[in-house]
């Protein structure tokens, strides 16, 4: 079994007092909707990862608050293990998100009650919650 080591960040802004998350649709297989994130290449850092897997996938480069992260684990169809850690990013202006076409199909941005809805899977809603009470303790 192999295992798939990914990293990305929960990106997000603040608009009137209310946190926005930036979700993604997938152009993969099941168009899931979820978190800009990808596999580590070569001898990136996990935080690495994640600042060029939000520019390649949104063309943003907010900056990687590495003090805080969520993770997770779970096997794959395919028999491989996936390894998922994600930071947080606040984008603090209204810079337009433009998409990898390759990879994403649609972007948007969804208050938490909405992303929470939109996200397509269980694991992703659970670390969603997780940053969003990490946000909200913060205030």
């Amino acid at each position: 079994m192999a295992i798939e080591v990914t990293s990305g960040a929960v990106v997000y802004r603040r608009r009137q007092g209310e946190i926005q998350y930036l979700l993604l649709q997938s152009t993969n297989k099941g168009n899931f909707w979820g978190f800009p994130k990808g596999h580590v290449e070569g001898n990136e850092t996990l935080p690495e990862t994640a600042h060029r897997e939000i520019r390649e996938e949104t063309q943003l480069e907010p900056p990687i608050d590495t003090s805080f992260h969520v993770y997770t684990e779970y096997d794959l169809p395919n028999g491989n293990h996936k390894q998922m850690t994600l930071y947080t990013a606040c984008l603090d202006d209204a810079e337009p998100v433009h998409l990898q076409a390759e990879e994403i199909k649609n972007a948007g941005w969804f208050n938490y009650e909405d992303a929470r809805k939109q996200l397509t899977y269980d694991n992703l809603k659970q670390l969603l919650d997780q940053v969003n009470a990490h946000l909200t303790d913060q205030n």
